[in-house]
């Protein structure tokens, strides 16, 4: 691949009510998609699944981490001491996928030539190499990957770029209240969507409400928009929904800091593609995997707590969003083709997160 320099009007100003928007470029170019899976995606947090599916020693769970983009091979493993490990899924022989799907076994041993490694990735065994020379060798157990966890919910990372503590910190504190553990996957109300746009345009749309009273009537119903706030993090933002009605509002402790405030949804966005929705009934966690410059998959994982308040914008009320997000990302994806088009300007309240989230892919794809 054939790198050019960053361009110095490809900058995003510091002060929004001055800077102009993300080049459509960042949009279209096969070479720049190729580059954000290296540079961003690689070198980020990504949600794998949650403890439930690695509860006993010996269980095994397999992840595709980035599947379509990234397509890291890993697993998540508890060991014998039922501590959770984060290894690579490929053999250090001749490089074969090691576990094909979710299993228990006392050992972890490659289909295709006999080797063994524990659950921690310690190399065993191997048949016929009783005569190679200086083996084994520390190359020969799997690599682990940094792995931390949310609750209940397990993150992994191939080589994270900034820490976990300051891309979670915000709303490990701000959630503290809710019922995290006791929540529950819930298949049924959970479904993947497939986007004809760039991943990077899906998260600019999430990234700002200026839309919502145009694109979400129904959802503008629910949330108060003079109460729609938006709050900077240091990889990331949070925007929060007021409520119209209290019924539809969490019941917040003394110690929160919005306690007195009615509201209906946290909405945290922790970069480069993930969005964690809290509702008073429960949490929709929203992965945005790219597969290709113009095609994205999207991930909607339903966890309950309070199955009494689903009425209160629902599953059901969710997808239904997102359809009316996909019909407008999929026209602005045929908007940024023009040759008529390559910026725009930033509402100062309503798109802060968003002219953060530009600062950040700039930032992270600079060549020298």
């Amino acid at each position: 691949m054939t790198l050019k320099p960053r361009l110095s009007k490809d900058v995003i100003g510091n002060e929004v009510e001055n800077a102009a928007t993300i080049p459509s470029r960042y949009y279209n170019d096969p070479e720049l998609y190729k580059l954000a899976l290296e540079r961003i995606f690689a070198r980020s947090w990504q949600f794998a699944t949650d403890t439930d599916k690695v509860k006993e020693p010996g269980q095994i769970f397999s992840w595709m981490c980035g599947e379509g983009g990234l397509n890291e091979p890993l697993m998540l493993t508890r060991d014998e001491a039922n501590k959770l490990h984060c290894l690579s899924n490929v053999c250090t022989h001749r490089g074969a996928v090691l576990i094909a799907e979710d299993c228990n076994l006392k050992q972890i041993r490659c289909r295709y030539h006999g080797r063994r490694f524990t659950l921690d990735g310690q190399f065993v065994t191997a048949p016929g190499f009783e005569d190679v020379c200086n083996f084994p060798a520390q190359s020969d157990n799997l690599p682990s990957v940094p792995l931390e966890t949310f609750g209940k919910f397990i993150f992994a990372s191939l080589a994270p770029a900034f820490s976990f503590e300051d891309l979670i910190g915000d709303m490990r504190k701000r959630t503290a209240f809710l019922p995290l553990d006791k929540s529950y996957f819930s298949a049924e109300h959970s479904r993947d969507y497939f986007v004809n746009a760039s991943w990077a345009l899906y998260c600019d749309n999430y990234l700002e409400g200026l839309h919502l009273p145009y694109v979400h009537p129904g959802l503008s119903e629910v949330l108060d928009a003079k109460n729609y706030t938006t709050e900077l993090l240091p990889f990331g933002s949070l925007q929060i929904g007021g409520a119209n009605n209290p019924k539809d509002a969490f019941d917040l402790p003394k110690d929160s800091p919005d306690y007195g405030k009615s509201i209906a949804a946290y909405y945290y966005f922790l970069f480069p593609n993930m969005m964690w929705n809290f509702y008073p009934w429960g949490l929709s966690i929203n992965l945005v995997l790219p597969l290709a410059v113009d095609k994205t998959q999207i991930r909607f994982l339903t966890y309950i707590w309070d199955q009494s308040r689903m009425a209160q914008y629902s599953p059901a009320d969710i997808d239904q969003t997102e359809q009316e997000d996909e019909v407008v990302v999929e026209a602005v994806q045929k908007g940024v083709r023009s040759r008529l088009y390559d910026r725009g300007r930033y509402s100062k309240r309503w798109e802060a997160g968003v002219h953060q989230f530009h600062q950040y892919i700039t930032k992270s794809l600079d060549v020298d």
